[in-house]
C-alpha cells in the first residue's frame, strides 16, 4: 500500500466519506475532525476500502494490506464507530460509517476513561452547529430524504373522525413488535453538553435502539441493554417533557428512536435555526386548531420544539404548516384542548425498509453510482461511477426516478439486482 501523508490524506478521506450516504462537505472544521478521530494508517485504509460492505479478504485485496494487520485495524475503526462491522453469512463485513448517522452518533455515544469528549463535542459544535454548510449539502435545493420522521403523540390525535394510526406510526407498536432493546447517550445532547451549549436539564441518557440495531450498539460498547417496560417509561417520560419522538425513516424493522429537544437535537435545529424543514421528515399528521377553545394563552408557541407555532401580538399563535412536524407536542400542551393532530391532506412517503433509504438518500444527493460500482482505485469502477454519477445528477433523470411514478419501479429493479 502506498502511502499518501499530511493534509492530503484527510482530503481524501473527506471525499470518500462525502460520497456515502450523507454528504460531508469539506471545510476546516471536517479536517479537525477527522484528523482527530483516525490515525494516518486509519486514514489510509478508510480512503483505500470499498465504498460498500465487503470481507475481511475483500477489504484486503483493495487496500494491500495484510490480513491480519487488516483486522486489527479494522477492530480498532469499529471500536471507535468510524467502520461498521456485521456478523453475515457466517462472516464479518465491514463498511466505512457515514458522517451521520454514523460517524457523528457513534463517536459522540462513546462511554468509557480516556475519550477526549470534551474536544470531540467542540469540533463537531463547530461543524455542524455554527454554520448551514452540512444542511444546505443535505437538505439544500429541494432535497427532502430525511433519516429520521417524527411520529404522533397517539392522545394528540383526534378521535372524532375514528382516525386509523397505523402501526409504524406508533411508538407504543414499534416497542410492541421489538424483541430487544437498548439505551444510549443521545450524541446531539452529549455533544452541546461538553461544548457548553446545552439548555435543557433532558437527561443524557434517552438514545434507544430496537432489535438488531440494539444487539449491534450493546457488542460494541455504545449502549447498553433495556427491557421493553423501560423503554415504555421513557417514551412516557419524553411526553411529559415535551420532546419529539424521532424514529428510523422507515416502515419495516424501526431499528431506533430518539428523544429530540429543541434546543439540542442537530436535525431539529437545522429546521428552527437553519430553515432546512426537510432535515425531519414529517408524521402523516397536521395540528390544527378549534378556534372556539383557544384562550390565546401562548403556551403551544412556547412547546413547539421548532417554532412552527408564531406568537402574535394579538389572537391566537399561527400555524407554519410548512415546518409542522406533526408530532404532537403543541397540543400535549394546550389546557383546553384547542389543538388535535388530523390526516395531512397530502400523503406523506416512507421508504419501505433501510435498503430502499439508502438507495433513495443516495440517489437524491447524487451517491448511488458509488453504491453500485464500490472499489474506489478499480479502473472500471472509476469510469462507470463518473459515467453514471453523470447520469443520474442529470435534472429530469433524477425528478423522474424520485416521483411516486417511477418511485416504486425504481426500488424494484433494485432490489432485484442486489
Amino acid at each position: 500500500m502506498g502511502h499518501m501523508v499530511g493534509k492530503d490524506l484527510y482530503r481524501k478521506l473527506g471525499r470518500k466519506i462525502d460520497g456515502l450516504v450523507a454528504k460531508a462537505p469539506w471545510n476546516e472544521s471536517l479536517y479537525a475532525i477527522l484528523k482527530e478521530l483516525y490515525t494516518p494508517e486509519e486514514a489510509e485504509v478508510a480512503v483505500r476500502m470499498p465504498y460498500g460492505l465487503a470481507s475481511l479478504a475483500q477489504v484486503s485485496r483493495v487496500t494491500g494490506v495484510e490480513s491480519d494487520r487488516l483486522r486489527k485495524i479494522l477492530d480498532g475503526l469499529c471500536v471507535k464507530g468510524l467502520v461498521m462491522d456485521f456478523w453475515i453469512n457466517d462472516k464479518f463485513l465491514y463498511m466505512l460509517s457515514p458522517l451521520v448517522i454514523g460517524i457523528f452518533e457513534f463517536t459522540m455515544m462513546r462511554v468509557g476513561e480516556n475519550l477526549n469528549t470534551k474536544e470531540w463535542a467542540r469540533l463537531f459544535y463547530s461543524y455542524m452547529g455554527e454554520n448551514d454548510v452540512f444542511y444546505r449539502a443535505n437538505f439544500g435545493a429541494g432535497k427532502k430524504l430525511s433519516p429520521l420522521r417524527a411520529l404522533p403523540y397517539e392522545q394528540a390525535i383526534e378521535d372524532r373522525d375514528h382516525v386509523e394510526i397505523l402501526d409504524y406510526e406508533k411508538a407504543s407498536s414499534i416497542i410492541e413488535q421489538g424483541n430487544s432493546f437498548a439505551i444510549g447517550l443521545c450524541s446531539c445532547r452529549h455533544e452541546k453538553y461538553h461544548a457548553g451549549h446545552k439548555e435543557c436539564s433532558t437527561p443524557l441518557e434517552t438514545c434507544t435502539s430496537i432489535n438488531a440495531s440494539a444487539e449491534y450498539m450493546i457488542s460494541h460498547g455504545f449502549a447498553w441493554r433495556a427491557s421493553r417496560s423501560e423503554i415504555l417509561e421513557l417514551v412516557a417520560r419524553s411526553k411529559e417533557l415535551g420532546l419529539v419522538i424521532c424514529a428510523d425513516n422507515v416502515k419495516k424493522d424501526v431499528s431506533f428512536l430518539c428523544h429530540c429537544c429543541g434546543c439540542c437535537c442537530n436535525v431539529l435545529l437545522g429546521i428552527s435555526r437553519f430553515g432546512y424543514p426537510h432535515s425531519v421528515v414529517t408524521s402523516s399528521f397536521m395540528v390544527g386548531r378549534e378556534i372556539d377553545l383557544c384562550t390565546e394563552c401562548g403556551d403551544c408557541a412556547e412547546a413547539c420544539p421548532v417554532g412552527a407555532m408564531k406568537a402574535v401580538p394579538v389572537g391566537s399563535p399561527v400555524i407554519d404548516e410548512l415546518i409542522c412536524l406533526g408530532c404532537g407536542v403543541c397540543a400535549l400542551k394546550c389546557r383546553t384542548g384547542a389543538l388535535k393532530l388530523s390526516r395531512r391532506k397530502q400523503a406523506v412517503l416512507h421508504p419501505e425498509d433501510t435498503f430502499e433509504r439508502v438507495i433513495l438518500q443516495s440517489l437524491e444527493r447524487g451517491n448511488l453510482q458509488n453504491l453500485l460500482f464500490t472499489e474506489p482505485e478499480r479502473i472500471g469502477h472509476k469510469f462507470m461511477r463518473g459515467f453514471i454519477g453523470a447520469f443520474l445528477k442529470m435534472p429530469p433523470v433524477k425528478k423522474s426516478l424520485m416521483s411516486e411514478t417511477l418511485r416504486s419501479s425504481f426500488l424494484d429493479f433494485m432490489r432485484k439486482s442486489r
